[in-house]
């Protein structure tokens, strides 16, 4: 006959006087964890004692009861209430819920106060979003959810935020489909099919990593330290309607402009704004875009205004900030590093002072009357206004004695100018449409043609600053130069039969103008067109006073104009333009000069982005230049990727290895760095294959950038 199961007996609960508890000494917690005895305590005091204490009888010598009872579980809400009790807000005898156990049951109370500590099972996160989520629903605000659970307000927006991701990925998150991290990279969207269209993608990818995600929720968006963001300012977009993702989780640097086409409209309104202010001025034109390429001012003249001197209030003003900054710099000179806020004070005084010093100009009302103004944005997205410039065909008639040597001078000193632009479309912010993203091409293909005229134009840039750096190498190429042409009968014009004729770069990357090329050769020349006088005779006396160091540096600057290092199509059929033998001749020449002058691309601040190189070849081309810059590991980590995701986790990947793409660099530079003789007689070999592109493919896509985006008010 099978025996009856014996039942369970759970032990009974009453109220006990706080007074008649102790803390056992068997309780297993020593160690502060989580939640303080303070914060335990408030919490008691909102909500009541949620949980009650187990406790069991104190027996005396004899066994018998005494009317006290020890606190083996509970431990630290029995330490909460106690500090209630210091604090008066409690009464000493206060009833307190207790399980009261059998004080001779064979278990041990150690037993008990372990089990009552490792027999609870966490909660899960997701369960704690959800739960700020239906307090909220309910009435509560975030300020009051934060003050009742004692954590920071902002700390409650990340859960809310968390919990309103997409419930689908809730449920994947909830079933350890995905980390913590990961989620929280999805919450800088709030659209939800985006984020399950973004988990759909990568879900079966061995890369799931939070900036991939990051990355690819945001992409079609402008950061908020874009210069058209900054430009329109965060507030003025939002006023307009426009949405900002913003990440709770991690420096965001002001978020993401969701609606890019109204941030262009507000840029382009704004630029209009302040062309027709300028305009207003009296000037006959003004021409505004994002960004001005480079050489714009090529052929025109500047005028020359008068700076207007400082008010006492502004030279005051001056005095003081100068005075604080020499201050500042003494007190800290010996120091290894700025504390930030010095830091930033000694940049706020720097800036301030440029401003001051950087004094508004008069000019004469005739010549504003015939003169322009460019107006762009500088890399920081503020107003750069760049006034005073005169078209060759607004110049005003020279006196009739003197036209016939104005016109001959202009004829050897100018080149033919384009026709001016009088009225052009608004089109700022116009961007022409992206290529498409084709996964389908994986040959290494030849380079696009424009593409390679692109980086020569940066290599020539760079070749003419190099040589300007080098007299000496200046001069073995001028006297070159006068040699062929004396020895070889070599054509040349001009009445020294030597001459220096500046190449213009008719295709250009957008980041030409501010590479540290340009503004080299652009401060350069400045410097030297304080200098030089205009008229014949004066410059003639001028020169000849000029000591040999200072002349040497002078003929290197005027040489390095004429430096052309530029790849363009050869004509096969003679005529305009290039040869191939011409053509091989100039790029072995470019060569040379950059062997002889030092010049690395990549210490000049070069650098592969997705808009100068990344995103205009194959992939193919793009893994190759991961492998050789960043290894072969690099190359296997996006090799699965897109071609439009690949170009731009490539850009991050070598962006400090010093990687130049093959019209970049030096000819030869694996053997040595000596390059091939150049046989001006004989057969010239075939072009590197890299040039040997048509550009066919390229031009329908380029055609759209062959004429800048501009505003012109006339």
């Amino acid at each position: 006959m099978a025996s009856a199961v014996q039942k369970i007996t759970l032990s009974s609960s009453r109220d006990i006087p706080f007074n008649k508890l102790v803390l056992a000494q068997a309780n297993v917690r020593r160690v502060k964890a989580g939640v303080s005895v303070e914060e335990l305590a408030e919490s008691i005091a909102r909500r009541g004692l949620i949980q009650s204490l187990h406790v069991r009888p104190v027996l005396d010598a004899d066994g018998a009861e005494t009317g006290m009872f020890e606190v083996p579980a509970g431990g630290r809400r029995y330490r909460a209430l106690e500090l209630l009790t210091k604090q008066k807000r409690l009464a000493k005898t206060a009833p307190v819920p207790c399980v009261v156990g059998d004080a001779a049951s064979g278990i041990l109370i150690d037993e008990v106060s372990l089990a009552e500590n490792i027999d609870r099972a966490p909660l899960h996160p997701l369960d704690q979003f959800r739960a700020f989520q239906a307090m909220r629903d309910k009435g509560m605000t975030e300020e009051a959810i934060a003050a009742a659970f004692y954590v920071g307000v902002n700390v409650v927006k990340q859960r809310l935020r968390l919990a309103a991701a997409s419930p689908k990925l809730l449920d994947v998150y909830a079933d350890d489909g995905m980390t913590l991290e990961m989620l929280m990279a999805f919450t800088v969207s709030a659209d939800h099919a985006r984020q399950e269209q973004v988990w759909d993608a990568i879900k079966d990818s061995w890369q799931k990593e939070p900036w991939q995600i990051r990355r690819m929720l945001t992409e079609t968006t402008v950061r908020a330290s874009d210069k058209r963001a900054a430009f329109v300012g965060l507030d003025a977009y939002e006023a307009a309607g426009g949405a900002v993702l913003r990440d709770l989780f991690q420096s965001d640097d002001g978020g993401w402009l969701q609606d890019v086409g109204l941030l262009d409209r507000l840029v382009a309104e704004k630029l209009k704004t302040a062309a027709d202010a300028i305009a207003a001025e009296g000037w006959k034109w003004v021409e505004a875009a994002l960004s001005l390429p480079y050489g714009v001012t090529h052929g025109l003249r500047a005028i020359s205004g008068t700076a207007l001197d400082m008010s006492e209030a502004e030279q005051a003003t001056r005095d003081a900030l100068q005075a604080e900054y020499n201050r500042l710099s003494e007190e800290y000179e010996d120091a290894d590093e700025l504390p930030d806020a010095i830091d930033q004070r000694l940049g706020e005084i720097e800036a301030a002072l440029e401003e001051l010093d950087n004094r508004p100009v008069r000019y004469d009302p005739a010549e504003i009357a015939i003169a322009g103004v460019f107006v762009t944005l500088d890399p920081n997205g503020k107003l750069k206004v760049d006034r005073g410039y005169v078209r060759p065909e607004d110049e005003l008639p020279v006196e009739p004695a003197l036209a016939g040597i104005e016109d001959h001078a202009s004829s050897e000193t100018r080149e033919p100018m384009a026709p001016a632009i009088q009225r052009t479309v608004v089109t700022i912010g116009g961007q022409p449409a992206p290529a498409a993203d084709d996964d389908e091409e994986d040959g290494a293909k030849p380079l696009p043609e424009r593409l390679v005229t692109e980086l020569t134009a940066h290599r020539t840039l760079a070749l003419r600053d190099a040589l300007a750096n080098h007299p000496h190498v200046a001069l073995t190429a001028l006297l070159h130069k006068l040699v062929s042409d004396t020895f070889l009968h070599r054509p040349a014009t001009g009445a020294l039969e030597a001459n220096v004729r500046q190449v213009h770069f008719a295709a250009q990357a957008e980041d030409l103008k501010d590479s540290l090329s340009a503004k080299s050769v652009t401060e350069r020349h400045e410097r030297w067109g304080d200098h030089v006088p205009a008229d014949d005779q004066a410059l003639w006396d001028w020169l000849v006073a000029l000591d040999d160091a200072t002349r040497m540096d002078l003929l290197a600057h005027c040489v390095s104009f004429g430096v052309n290092a530029l790849y363009e199509r050869p004509n096969p059929y003679g005529g305009s333009g290039v040869s191939e033998h011409g053509l091989k001749v100039r790029l072995a020449q470019a060569d040379r000069l950059a062997r002889a002058t030092g010049l690395d691309m990549a210490q000049v601040g070069w650098r592969p982005t997705v808009g100068n190189y990344l995103g205009r070849v194959t992939k193919t081309r793009i893994l190759e230049a991961v492998r050789e810059g960043a290894g072969e590991r690099a190359a296997q980590l996006i090799d699965h990727m897109k071609k439009g995701d690949m170009a731009k986790e490539a850009e991050r990947l070598l962006a400090d290895t010093g990687w130049l793409p093959e019209p970049l660099r030096l000819a030869g530079a694996d053997d040595g760095g000596a390059a091939e003789p150049i046989d001006h007689g004989g057969d010239v070999e075939a072009l590197p294959a890299f040039l040997t592109d048509d550009g066919e493919e390229d031009e329908a896509a380029d055609a759209d950038e062959d004429e800048p985006s501009m505003i012109a008010a006339e």
